[in-house]
């Protein structure tokens, strides 16, 4: 199989010279943002021999997205929380680039991880503007941290121009510095939505309504996790009275079931829900708006780590996540997980994970670590528990209800990039026999165009599950390959020999 075309570097003498001598790395790190930019540097503090693979051309992830150098930002940190660890972080990195120590190649998808015969894993990935050249790096030890990608609920007119998803509207303002409108409607359930209203309006857009489904009572009622992370409760103080200032409205149990307009977004009716997300008739109003923001959580990304094998689990939000020990490591030897695949957490749980991952790969190279590290090691496990906890009390307070999908009429398209409507996706489970996601998929091709399911798989896994014979929405989708290749580009990785 082809390899990596980077050429071998010196290694000082507290490094182990792995990729120099024979083009295996100690330790490669899928995913540049928070865990993995603190993964890969951490590694390559305790002296491993490091390659860092993302998509993107510069490191930071999604959550520290930043505009283009072209368009002048002089203060990309007002964009961000935890700005002041992303540039630590960049800076390490940077000097480990300078020394070879990390190899950080950008603008390299991967789209599959495999064991080779000889016990290391290849990672292949595509690369260039248009993804056609090919390469693999491999490495004994793989961390994955690619993420999550957000959780859309359709409803009547979300395929209007104007409906833009949260993060993308955050991701819009963090790097190309645009709004997608001036009057914004904010809308689903999370924590992402304050910051999200909070961004918009700090850049100049009126937001009129943060419409969340679920309530916040469920954080009342448990005050051992809040007590055991005091910082949440006073970022979402500090988020409330900054929209109070900014005039936006905080609606609890509602939710926008409908979106008016013929080009564009005119308006969003809002109703009332009940605690399975059920509109309650006669409460629908409607509010004037040019742009609507809607997410509803965020859903780990799991195609590597599927296509690795490792075990998953449903979380209390009702994504699955990939399965760890206290050190990271997954039910497959030799891969860690840290962030959004483990399950959503947020960017300092993130930080955490990617750091308490390396640890745990220099302890098993090394075949033990310092009493220092190993105090460190300690020390994050204790914060990775406590906001563990944290994040599935979050995950449970805005988990969907099952009720949402009486939003629906028969003609809402549910699958946008085949069309299929939320009456085709019923047909197929009470006609025809569909009990299944899969049944269901094959019948009407829901979740089989370019997403690959990744926007609509939640959405027709609980209608399928709702409206089949199956008893519930079952496992995770899994996709052999985790983003578009080429026929080409799978050929050349076959021996013809």
């Amino acid at each position: 199989m082809p390899h990596s075309t980077d050429e071998p570097r010196s290694r000082g003498t507290g490094r182990t010279g792995a990729v120099g001598a024979a083009g295996v790395a100690d330790l490669a790190v899928v995913g540049a943002g928070p865990a993995g930019l603190a993964a890969a540097v951490t590694a390559a503090d305790h002296g491993l021999d490091v390659v860092l693979l993302d998509a993107a051309d510069a490191p930071g992830g999604q959550y520290y997205r930043s505009p283009a150098p072209g368009l002048g930002a002089t203060r990309p940190e007002a964009l961000h929380h935890h700005w002041r660890a992303f540039t630590e972080l960049s800076a390490r990195l940077a000097a480990h680039r300078g020394t070879g120590a990390v190899r950080h190649l950008g603008r390299h998808q991967v789209w599959t991880v495999e064991r080779s015969g000889g016990g290391e894993w290849n990672l292949h990935a595509v690369t260039g503007d248009d993804r056609e050249t090919r390469t693999t790096v491999r490495a004994r030890r793989v961390v994955l941290a690619t993420g999550a990608h957000e959780r859309q609920l359709p409803f009547p007119g979300w395929t209007l121009p104007g409906v833009v998803s949260a993060a993308g509207a955050q991701a819009m303002l963090k790097s190309g510095l645009v709004l997608p409108g001036r009057r914004i409607v904010v809308a689903g359930s999370g924590p992402l939505l304050q910051a999200v209203a909070a961004s918009l309006t700090r850049a100049g857009a009126s937001v009129p309504a943060l419409v969340e489904a679920a309530g916040y009572g469920a954080y009342a009622r448990a005050p051992r996790v809040l007590a055991g992370n005091p910082g949440k409760a006073v970022e979402g103080a500090r988020y409330g009275a900054e929209l109070v200032r900014a005039g936006v409205r905080m609606l609890t149990r509602r939710a926008v079931t409908a979106v008016h307009g013929d080009e564009r977004v005119e308006a969003v009716t809002i109703s009332q829900v009940d605690r399975r997300w059920r509109p309650v008739e006669g409460t629908g109003r409607t509010i004037a708006c040019d742009a609507l923001a809607v997410g509803h959580g965020l859903v780990p990304q799991l195609d590597l780590a599927l296509a690795a094998g490792c075990g998953t689990r449903t979380g209390p939000d009702g994504s699955h996540a990939v399965i760890v020990g206290p050190s990271l490591a997954t039910t497959v030897a030799g891969i860690w997980a840290a962030g959004e695949p483990v399950g959503i957490g947020g960017v300092e749980l993130a930080l955490c994970e990617g750091e308490l991952a390396a640890m745990a790969v220099v302890r098993e190279v090394r075949g033990g670590m310092r009493a220092k590290d190993a105090r460190r090691a300690v020390a994050l496990g204790r914060a990775r528990r406590r906001m563990r906890d944290f994040a599935a009390l979050m995950g449970a307070a805005h988990r969907p209800g099952d009720g949402w999908s009486q939003w629906l009429a028969d003609d809402t398209e549910v699958c946008r990039c085949e069309e299929v409507t939320a009456g085709r996706i019923r047909t197929a489970c009470e006609e025809l026999g569909a009990g299944d996601t899969r049944t269901a998929k094959l019948l009407t091709r829901a979740g089989m165009g370019w997403c690959q399911g990744r926007t609509c798989g939640f959405a027709v896994r609980e209608l399928a599950a709702a409206h089949g014979s199956g008893t519930g929405p079952g496992g995770p989708d899994r996709r052999p390959l985790a983003c578009p290749v080429k026929l080409g580009t799978l050929a050349g990785l076959v021996d013809p020999g």
